[in-house]
């Protein structure tokens, strides 16, 4: 009776969040610009505000000439003074979170703040905006007579001042959540955050395997590790036998098409896949109609965007702001945050896939990509044909990266792609095949190299035993949350190393 009550209270409750995105989404312009005239006023006064006169900043044009975009190397002495309890250096209010991103570009943690406001006006705000959607393209959901399973990261005290903590951004997001919130989640908040990730897994699913869970939230690659161990632990072939109530599974991160097979293997039966863009920095889009490409972009949560174009005739060193993107070109996102990031760039690519209302996909990395050859293989070429290659073969993976095989004496450069099958294909030379094939159709350059085999050789397919990947994640002390395989990389330590682990 409880349970039923509060799931109509929710829903209800949430119908004001649907008035706000339908506004939003209405009035896209204007509402990026009342958070540029809130963000510039809020930071006047802080030393980055007086260093670049925000106080007389009365326009877009005046921001991007004196403010110069910004790489986290750029800003990070900044964020350090504020990680030292150093108060209005890049914002106004005091700052006592910092979420500790994994970096996979690189092997270097980065601490990006995480204001008051950015926790109520965008993290926790897009939280309630991705539930409201759901709800209201699934109006007779039950979602909320059971359980949310959030399968998030570890918190860690910050040895500089004892007052202010890190952790992964679900962490940190999860030590901050109210009450109401915590009574609808599981595991308890004490598992939640503990920091050695095969401990954790090990106590989700004893804690999770006999309570009523309606919802999954999670990074796909470590969601399909809890939800295999379960199925281990309760001696079922499918989660919906342990979780028959279960609607809906929330993802991000990574792309969730190469995992999709695997996915509807484990839960076997239909349930609504909703993808969310978030990170670190912020919460920026969510899936919200089921069937669409691409994600809703959220204008009305404290960050101000611009986009920089990449590639092809559009690619130039000026970032745009929003009302003047176009449908399929590859932008760098540029945010200017309520946490303190401006004109900040963000590694991230993107693509719209509509201008009404604005909608993305996630393209790439700014540093994730093979360009060896001149071949500028991006991830979501990478995404789509490895997601073709196992739909037309009946394989499902677990994880894979690629990376060239460089030009020898003799021998020709290509690309090996090192694959933890989950359901090996009908064959490896009819997956590479397909792999190849698809490449070829959705990147000219790739295409181009690869005519007649002159100047790429075609992709090398390595197939790795079962949790390869993981013992390797393990190694490098980057299991659970966040943390994330690099797709694809110009060098070949990750792929050395992880074929290492298969001998």
């Amino acid at each position: 009776m409880i349970s039923t009550l509060f799931n109509g209270i929710m829903k209800l409750a949430l119908e004001g969040r649907i008035k706000a995105l339908d506004h939003m989404a209405s009035n896209p312009i204007e509402s990026q610009l009342a958070v540029f005239n809130e963000l510039i006023s809020k930071a006047s006064k802080t030393k980055w505000g007086v260093d670049f006169g925000y106080e007389s900043i009365s326009s877009y044009e005046d921001y991007a000439r004196r403010v110069p975009v910004s790489s986290y190397e750029d800003i990070f002495p900044l964020i350090e003074r504020t990680m030292k309890g150093e108060e209005n250096v890049l914002w106004p209010t005091k700052i006592s979170w910092f979420a500790k991103s994994s970096g996979t570009t690189n092997s270097r943690s980065k601490f990006i703040p995480v204001s008051p406001e950015a926790l109520e006006d965008n993290h926790f705000k897009g939280g309630k905006d991705m539930i409201s959607l759901y709800v209201k393209n699934r109006p007779n959901s039950k979602s909320f007579l059971g359980k949310g399973l959030v399968i998030g990261g570890s918190r860690s005290i910050n040895h500089l001042d004892g007052k202010t903590q890190y952790g992964d951004v679900s962490a940190v997001l999860m030590a901050n959540l109210p009450i109401w919130a915590q009574y609808v989640r599981v595991p308890s908040f004490k598992t939640a955050l503990m920091e050695h990730w095969e401990e954790k897994i090990e106590k989700m699913a004893r804690e999770t395997m006999d309570r009523n869970v309606t919802s999954i939230t999670g990074v796909p690659t470590w969601t399909t590790v809890l939800l295999q161990r379960i199925l281990e632990l309760k001696g079922k072939e499918s989660i919906i036998e342990v979780w028959p109530n279960l609607e809906i599974f929330s993802h991000g991160a990574v792309s969730f098409e190469p995992y999709r097979p695997l996915f509807e293997r484990l839960i076997g039966a239909p349930i609504y896949y909703l993808e969310n863009y978030n990170a670190s920095e912020g919460y920026f889009a969510i899936q919200d109609q089921e069937h669409d490409h691409g994600m809703m972009l959220l204008l009305d949560h404290g960050i101000f965007y611009e986009f920089l174009p990449t590639s092809g005739s559009e690619s130039s060193q000026k970032p745009v702001p929003l009302h003047e993107v176009k449908e399929g070109v590859n932008y760098a996102v540029i945010i200017s945050t309520n946490s303190g990031l401006w004109r900040y760039n963000l590694g991230d690519t993107v693509k719209f896939t509509s201008t009404d209302p604005y909608r993305v996909i996630i393209s790439g990395r700014t540093k994730h990509f093979i360009n060896a050859f001149g071949e500028e293989l991006m991830i979501d070429n990478a995404e789509n044909a490895v997601s073709k290659a196992c739909k037309e073969t009946g394989a499902s993976i677990t994880n894979y990266t690629a990376a060239p095989v460089y030009l020898d004496m003799g021998k020709r450069g290509g690309h090996e792609w090192v694959i933890e099958f989950n359901r090996q294909p009908d064959t490896k030379e009819k997956f590479g095949r397909v792999l190849d094939e698809t490449l070829k159709a959705l990147n000219s350059d790739y295409d181009a190299k690869r005519e007649k085999d002159i100047a790429l050789a075609p992709p090398k397919i390595s197939v790795v035993p079962r949790d390869t990947f993981y013992k390797w994640m393990k190694s490098r002390g980057k299991l659970g949350g966040q943390n994330k395989v690099p797709r694809l990389s110009n060098s070949r330590e990750y792929v050395d190393e992880i074929l290492g682990f298969s001998n």
